[in-house]
């Protein structure tokens, strides 16, 4: 009888079994795993207990033991077929770290959880479409100062191909927008938020990525929201006319100013197309982002490979301050040549005195608060430089 296939990754060896299992997540899996390690950094009272409540295969809950430093590990999957292969799997956890298994819904798991007041340091729930029924208990299950590593494959909702189910899901509109993957992050960041905030509670955005199937939001718990927390749930305006983005904060909404579209002062430009409340703060937590790549280039068990590490450094790079946000390909069109140099137009408008990166999130964008008009011009100029040597 032949063995069943293995796969391995960082530090731990699994059978992946016939349910679902993509490689090619092995960037958000070694992302948790640093965040773990974040953690046991921070010299915790008792040890970093992580409950993993959509295991699958339990590769994560594995190397969570294996590679994150977590002192217990709990592995939850709905599927009780799959409690034989999750027990084969985590057989391979190091003796010290306490460990139990489960088959419950995630819904029963985490109202579970609320009712016998076990609270973990990490939760981490890899759904599958949009868990924003999940949140409320999920955040319940977070203990104070411990993260949330929420994902969601629901992208149809969250960028603006379904509206109605995002008003349903999410409590706000999304719009068609440059920066999709952004906005879709931003959406399920402003709905973590909302729910925190009815619950006396603040949140860290500490990572927040997508590779477009996938969206991932990594979250700090805090016992009170911070100073002015309320101020980053906004919404955000796009011109498909002429490729002007707003920013407004929900305490301070007003009028959309009028864009550079012909007509726009006298109201005949476009419509703007508006999305939210989102989140219109940053994605990223740069302290954390260098701790976690501190941690990988330490040299000890935790397991980080060249995309991910790069990934990584591009998100460390950007903390996304604003969600302005434009693909160099749009700006290329409105100049109607060739694109401008992604580098040379951060630096020529971080001279100018504008917060300007190119996008960890989405590549080939530019983020910047400098004024589209200045954008534009900017570019326009570069692009002329280039082609005159």
């Amino acid at each position: 009888m032949s063995e069943p296939p293995h796969y391995c990754e960082g530090a731990a060896l699994v059978e992946t079994g016939d349910g679902f299992f993509r490689a090619a997540s092995r960037p958000a899996r070694d992302f948790g795993v640093l965040l773990a390690r974040t953690l046991v950094a921070r010299g915790l009272d008792g040890p970093v207990r992580i409950l993993d409540g959509m295991a699958g295969c339990g590769i994560r809950a594995l190397r969570y033991g294996l590679e994150g430093g977590a002192g217990a590990v709990w592995a939850n999957d709905a599927d009780p077929d799959r409690l034989p292969l999750l027990e084969r799997n985590l057989a391979r956890l190091p003796v010290g770290v306490e460990r139990q298994l489960s088959t419950a819904t995630a819904q029963q798991l985490l109202a579970g959880c609320l009712v016998e007041g076990r609270r973990f340091e990490l939760v981490d729930l890899d759904a599958f479409g949009c868990p924003a029924a999940l949140v409320p208990l999920a955040l319940e299950a977070v203990a104070f100062g411990g993260v949330l590593y929420l994902a969601s494959t629901d992208g149809r909702s969250a960028t603006g191909h379904d509206r109605r189910a995002a008003v349903r899901r999410f409590g706000a509109a999304a719009r068609a927008h440059p920066a999709s993957w952004e906005i879709a992050l931003r959406l399920q960041l402003g709905l973590l938020a909302r729910t925190a905030w009815a619950m006396g509670r603040g949140i860290l955005p500490l990572l927040s990525f997508s590779e477009g199937r996938a969206f991932r939001t990594a979250v700090r718990l805090e016992r009170h929201p911070a100073g002015a927390e309320e101020a980053q749930l906004g919404l955000v305006a796009h011109c498909h006319g002429c490729g002007d983005q707003q920013v407004q904060s929900l305490l301070r909404l007003g009028r959309w100013r009028p864009c550079d579209c012909p007509g726009a002062a006298s109201g005949a430009a476009p419509a703007l197309a508006v999305s939210g409340p989102l989140w219109i703060g940053p994605l990223q937590d740069p302290a954390t982002l260098a701790a976690m790549l501190q941690e990988a280039e330490a040299g000890g068990v935790a397991h980080l490979d060249r995309p991910g590490r790069r990934l990584l450094e591009r998100l460390r790079d950007d903390p996304a301050t604003t969600p302005r946000c434009w693909p160099v390909d749009a700006i290329a069109r409105r100049l109607g040549q060739g694109p401008p140099p992604l580098a040379a137009l951060v630096a020529a408008l971080t001279a100018e005195g504008f917060a300007t990166a190119a996008s960890g999130v989405m590549a080939g964008q530019l983020r910047s608060e400098a004024p589209w008009p200045l954008i534009v011009a900017t570019a326009r100029g570069l692009v002329a430089t280039t082609a005159a040597r």
